[in-house]
């Protein structure tokens, strides 16, 4: 027998096919497709055992969104806007003898001073939202045999995703479209540190005359016209102030003894309105945390919001789609000197 010469090249690609592992090719024996685990969740179908009992409730992520709580809606506006705006007046009038005085005049005064008006406006681009929910045909039979509405999920995450793009519209704006909010709003001056700040360390007394601080900064910013009576704190200070109790022999918390003794309790006739709220975490100057006080109505700070609606049905192909879009707005500080911010506390 002769013997077969191989390259060295061709030596060396025999061995290395010689000693290289077995391409094993999986396949289903049963003609029928294979599915990831991705595709099978979709539809909520699983593989259950026969001692196994499985809840049927559908459990959705947790989320919390409290923009409804903190601010009144502008509703006026619709689909076919694409800005919203606002006007302040300002007024201007001399006085008579004394251009600072009153206005007097005499019985036989032939010039008489008259009043100024001057109308500025503030205008917010009111962005479309939208989105689209489609499913297959199949998939809804699935759904529907298992009992798991798959387009009634769908829905539901649709409408979660809405509420928390506008509660972070409401409180924090958006980097992109450069605009901001409620709790870090660019035309609201009134900023600076706590008086005492770190409460964790803080004495009910020095709590009480921190937020008073703020409520009398922003009360004398408005020409003593508006006192605030709401209050925001980061979620973890306001659980402080609901576990520490005033003293050992007292038998209320830190929380209550504010709201009671606060300027605005006397001044507006009802207990400051103290809410947690997420978004003033870390928000301040340097990372620090921050508490907000403002007065929650309409014709003072409000959010332009236009209403989802929704598209028809359509059919393509073996998928069915429709698209939910709105419009949202920028939060309209009308009177800016309304709200203060201290942070450090």
């Amino acid at each position: 027998m002769s013997k077969i010469i191989l390259p060295r090249m061709a030596a060396a690609a025999a061995i290395a096919m010689v000693n290289a592992p077995a391409i094993i090719r999986a396949r289903t024996r049963d003609s029928m497709l294979t599915f990831d685990s991705r595709t099978i969740d979709s539809t909520g179908a699983f593989l259950i055992g026969e001692l196994e009992r499985l809840d049927q409730t559908l459990h959705g992520p947790l989320a919390s969104v409290t923009w409804s709580r903190d601010i009144d809606l502008r509703e006026d506006v619709s689909i076919a806007d694409e800005t919203s705006s606002f006007t302040n007046s300002s007024f201007a009038a001399a006085g008579g003898a004394s251009p600072n005085g009153k206005s007097w005049i005499g019985k036989d005064a032939s010039a008489i001073a008259g009043i100024a008006l001057d109308i500025g406006k503030t205008a917010s681009p009111l962005t479309l939202w939208g989105m689209q929910i489609g499913w297959t045909i199949p998939e809804l039979e699935s759904a529907q045999k298992l009992g798991r509405p798959v387009d009634q999920q769908k829905f539901t995450g649709m409408q979660l995703k809405h509420n928390m793009d506008v509660d972070e519209q409401v409180y924090i704006g958006d980097t992109v479209l450069g605009v901001t909010g409620l709790v870090n709003a660019a035309t609201v001056t009134n900023v600076s540190n706590a008086a005492t700040g770190t409460w964790a360390t803080a004495t009910p007394d020095q709590i009480v005359a921190d937020v008073n601080e703020l409520l009398t900064s922003v009360w004398a910013a408005s020409a003593y016209a508006v006192c605030p009576s709401e209050l925001r704190l980061p979620p973890a200070k306001f659980g402080l102030l609901v576990s520490r109790k005033v003293s050992d022999a007292g038998n209320i918390s830190i929380l209550e003894y504010v709201k009671q003794n606060t300027i605005s309790n006397s001044i507006n006739g009802r207990p400051l309105n103290i809410q947690p709220l997420k978004w003033l975490f870390q928000r301040g100057v340097a990372n620090a945390d921050r508490m907000m006080a403002y007065t929650k109505e309409q014709d003072k700070v409000r959010f332009p919001l236009v209403p989802l609606q929704r598209t028809p049905l359509e059919y393509r192909d073996i998928r069915q789609l429709t698209t939910y879009f709105g419009r949202l707005g920028v939060v309209e500080v009308v009177y800016p000197e309304l709200i203060g911010y201290r942070d450090g506390i």
